[in-house]
C-alpha cells in the first residue's frame, strides 16, 4: 500500500500551493540564465509564436461561410501550438515572464533581474517574430489559397493597428491573463500530456474572445505590413482589392498597437495573475515545499 500511495503521488498533479512554489523557483532560474542564452531562447519563443499566428491565419483563411463564433475557436485551438512549443520545447516569453514577479514579491530576485529578463527577452522575441514574417513573406505562403491566406493576414494586421490606445491596454489586459493563467496550469503537470492540455484552453479562450498578444502581434502586424507593401499586382487583382484598403498598416501603426498592448500584457500578467497569486499562497512564513520530480524538475525553461 505504501509503494502504491508514492507512486500515486508522483502522477497525481500539483495543489496551487506547490504550483506557487514551482513558479517561484521557475522565476529565480529565468531571472539569473545568462544573457546570451536568455536571447537566444526569446528569439525561439518570437518564432514559435509566430508559428502559431501563422497556423491561426491559415485556419482562418476563406472561412467566409462558417459563423463567427466557430472559426475563432478553430482559430484559437490552431493558435496554441505557439505557447506549445515556448512550454513543451523550452523557449523564454515575455508574457510568460512577467510571472517572475512571483519571485521577485518574495525577495528572491531583484527588480533589477527582473527588468534585465524581461527587456532581452522582449527584444529577442522582436527579432524572432520579425525574422519569420520576412521568412513568410518571402515564402510567398500568402498568395496560397487564391490570396485568401494574405487577404486574412491584411484584414488581422490592420483591425489591430488600428484599435484605440485604452481599449488595447484592456484587450492586452485580459489577454496575458490567460496566457499566464496557461502557464500557472501548466506548473501543475507531471507529464508533457498534462502541459498540453493545460495549455490549450486558455489560449484557444483568448484567440477566439479577440484579446490582444503583444508577441503575436511582433508577427501579425508586420507581416500584414510587408504584404501590403511588397505584394504583387497579382496579388491584388486575385484578393479584389487594393493596399489604400488597409490604411492602418504603417510603422506607425504598429507601435501604436504595440505600446499600449504591451502595458495591457504586464497588467494582466504581473497584476491580475503573478501578484494575486504571490498574495495568497507565498506571501509571509510557510513551509518549504519541495520541488517535484519528474522530467521538468531540473528545467529552467518554463514560460
Amino acid at each position: 500500500m505504501g509503494s502504491m500511495s508514492a507512486d500515486r503521488s508522483h502522477f497525481d498533479s500539483l495543489l496551487p500551493p506547490e504550483m506557487a512554489g514551482r513558479a517561484e523557483d521557475v522565476g529565480v532560474r529565468k531571472a539569473r540564465l545568462e544573457a546570451i542564452s536568455l536571447f537566444a531562447l526569446a528569439v525561439l519563443a518570437g518564432a514559435f509564436i509566430s508559428l502559431g499566428a501563422i497556423f491561426a491565419t491559415t485556419v482562418s483563411s476563406g472561412a467566409g461561410d462558417l459563423p463567427y463564433g466557430v472559426v475563432r475557436p478553430l482559430a484559437g485551438l490552431a493558435f496554441s501550438l505557439g505557447l506549445i512549443l515556448v512550454i513543451v520545447g523550452g523557449a523564454e516569453l515575455f508574457t510568460g515572464n512577467n510571472l517572475i514577479v512571483m519571485a521577485w514579491a518574495s525577495g528572491k530576485v531583484s527588480s533589477g533581474l527582473v527588468l534585465r529578463n524581461w527587456s532581452i527577452v522582449y527584444v529577442g522575441n522582436l527579432v524572432g517574430a520579425l525574422a519569420t514574417a520576412v521568412v513568410m513573406f518571402i515564402s510567398g505562403q500568402y498568395v496560397f489559397g487564391n490570396g485568401s491566406v494574405g487577404a486574412t493576414a491584411l484584414a488581422i494586421g490592420n483591425t489591430k493597428a488600428g484599435l484605440e490606445f485604452v481599449p488595447a491596454i484592456a484587450l492586452g489586459m485580459m489577454c496575458n491573463a490567460l496566457v499566464c493563467l496557461a502557464v500557472w496550469l501548466t506548473f501543475s503537470a507531471r507529464t508533457t500530456t498534462d502541459r498540453i492540455l493545460a495549455i490549450v484552453p486558455p489560449i484557444a479562450a483568448f484567440v477566439a474572445i479577440g484579446f490582444e498578444h503583444c508577441v503575436a502581434n511582433m508577427y501579425f502586424i508586420p507581416e500584414a505590413i510587408a504584404i501590403r507593401t511588397f505584394a504583387p499586382d497579382g496579388f491584388w487583382a486575385a484578393i479584389d482589392r487594393v493596399p489604400a484598403d488597409y490604411p492602418n498598416l504603417t510603422a506607425e501603426g504598429f507601435v501604436a498597437n504595440l505600446v499600449p498592448v504591451t502595458v495591457g500584457n504586464v497588467i494582466g500578467g504581473a497584476l491580475m495573475v503573478g501578484i494575486v497569486y504571490w498574495f495568497v499562497y507565498l506571501r509571509g512564513p510557510r513551509p518549504r515545499v519541495p520541488s517535484p520530480g519528474g522530467p521538468d524538475s531540473a528545467s529552467g525553461n518554463e514560460a
